[in-house]
């Protein structure tokens, strides 16, 4: 079985590495799928009204899921600097953060990691009527963790054993899973580093970790292929997405995270403000409450 699902994807495979081992042009296939057909941002379309656009149907499908109780979990993983936070936020900024969230837990407490693997997401998982949005997630045992050997070669093992049947009983139970993987070269992942390293308001997004990832880029490479071969199945697959231009990425995966679901308008009709009414009340000196500095006029 292991063997046909590596044969699935050996079509999927970037070009061949170079002699040092670093893949020329990281994740991403050569050519690009429906590059023919894509809309340039900037000449088809605006990126600010297309994200606009977007944003507003995304609220249709919030509000679709709230009303039906649907649950939804999104799982977002990839490389480092790939532009899966950048993402998010733009899927979240226009929704009700009580339909949905994001989760992006930490390093694993002492007593998280004598627990069963995937206990400590289960509590993180929605109820009806919400979207749960993984910034990274279960995989890290797949990824970093393999990588970096933060566990055991059993523990590995026994994880790509149970993660395909963990993602089938979330399905049964009637959650909505969509796995998405960022892919972006080795190349523009350098650029954006030094972008961080620079800029004082991006830098806390760098960790140790995330420079000594630039280390092991066809480890990670091999450990993702190995993931996908085991965890790519047909009723849970992984929507890789291009994100060599962050903006591209933000507008496809919210396009093609829409078209997952069949959902209809049931945003609230407009309401109207009723007149205030103002009573006789007599409210105390405004010079008695701590106003703060107008240090901006």
């Amino acid at each position: 079985m292991k063997d046909k699902h590596k044969r699935k994807h050996a079509d999927k495979q970037p070009d061949a590495a170079p002699a040092n081992g670093a893949l020329k042009h990281g994740d991403l296939p050569s050519p690009l799928p429906d590059e023919a057909k894509s809309q340039q941002i900037g000449k088809d379309v605006n990126y600010d009204k297309e994200l606009a656009r977007l944003q507003v149907e995304l609220v249709k499908l919030q509000e679709w899921v709230r009303v039906e109780g649907l649950r939804v979990v999104i799982l977002f993983e990839g490389r480092d600097a790939a532009g899966k936070g950048g993402a998010i936020k733009r899927i979240t900024e226009s929704l009700n953060p009580r339909v949905c969230r994001v989760v992006a837990l930490g390093t694993p407490t002492e007593r998280e990691k004598t627990q069963w693997y995937f206990q400590r997401y289960v509590p993180h998982l929605p109820a009806a009527g919400e979207m749960v949005l993984f910034d990274r997630s279960w995989y890290n045992r797949a990824g970093v963790e393999r990588v970096m050997g933060f566990c055991t070669d059993a523990q590995y093992q026994e994880f790509m054993q149970s993660c395909p049947e963990f993602e089938r009983m979330l399905q049964r139970s009637g959650i909505r899973l969509v796995k998405y993987w960022f892919s972006v070269s080795d190349e523009e992942q350098e650029r954006r580093f030094q972008d961080r390293m620079k800029n004082p308001t991006k830098r806390w997004k760098l960790s140790p970790m995330d420079l000594e990832s630039r280390k092991h880029w066809a480890d990670y490479s091999r450990a993702k292929d190995e993931m996908f071969a085991i965890t790519d199945t047909k009723n849970s697959p992984w929507f890789v997405v291009n994100a060599e231009n962050k903006k591209c990425a933000r507008l496809n995966v919210i396009q093609h995270l829409l078209s997952q679901f069949v959902y209809r308008d049931l945003t609230p009709a407009p309401l109207e403000l009723p007149k205030l009414e103002k009573s006789k009340y007599v409210r105390p000196p405004i010079q008695e409450q701590n106003f703060i500095p107008l240090v901006y006029r």
